[in-house]
């Protein structure tokens, strides 16, 4: 292969999110990012399980993605955690599922607590309170983001991708100070989108 070819070959990579949140987020990215050499494929799960966002990922790394990420908001699985009716909770399934996938190279799992807002969040403070739901962290993004709705509509008529573009770095900054997802500390605040946006070179 020649070195004209390599550059032209982009590698591909399959990102599957449980929410409309992330999926309009990353359209809105893949919309502004043309140039960057990836090939980015959001896969959303509309009311899916953990087992069934862990069977997708694991499909999707056995297809020709040179990486598949899967971003999992832990507000849901703490709620349930927290009414859990018996022994086995899909947070336990999740966090077995995280200790399994932790060494396959081509698997990078996210994790936020408790949800993407909290990233948004960060591209305008350095924070690490724990919000023990999401709607208290949507609420502080509301503070920052003018009129900002969880709703695709929002999301792509005020292209929030752009809007936030110009503090990336800052936010890349922020959710790396607060360390890296640990199963014996899965309550405190965390945000690794930085995985993503340093692995797309962005």
């Amino acid at each position: 292969m020649s070195t004209k070819e390599k550059i032209q070959t982009k590698q591909s990579f399959a990102v599957v999110v449980d929410g409309e949140t992330e999926y309009w987020y990353l359209q809105m990215l893949k919309r502004n990012e043309p140039n960057i050499p990836f090939n980015i494929k959001p896969q959303i799960l509309q009311k899916k399980n953990i087992n069934q966002q862990y069977e997708l990922v694991t499909e999707l790394s056995e297809e020709e993605y040179d990486k598949v990420f899967w971003i999992v908001d832990l507000d849901v699985l703490l709620k349930e955690e927290r009414e859990k009716k018996n022994s086995t909770s899909p947070l336990q399934q999740f966090l077995n599922y995280y200790k399994s996938l932790s060494k396959q190279k081509k698997i990078v799992v996210i994790v936020n607590n408790p949800c993407l807002e909290y990233w948004f969040l960060l591209h305008f403070q350095m924070t690490n309170k724990v919000f023990t739901a999401c709607t208290d962290a949507k609420k502080q993004v509301s503070q920052k983001l003018k009129g900002y709705e969880k709703t695709e509509k929002f999301f792509k008529n005020n292209d929030i991708y752009k809007q936030l573009r110009p503090l990336l770095k800052i936010a890349i900054n922020n959710a790396t100070a607060l360390g890296s997802f640990e199963v014996n500390q899965y309550k405190k605040a965390m945000c690794e989108m930085p995985l993503l946006f340093n692995t797309l070179q962005l």
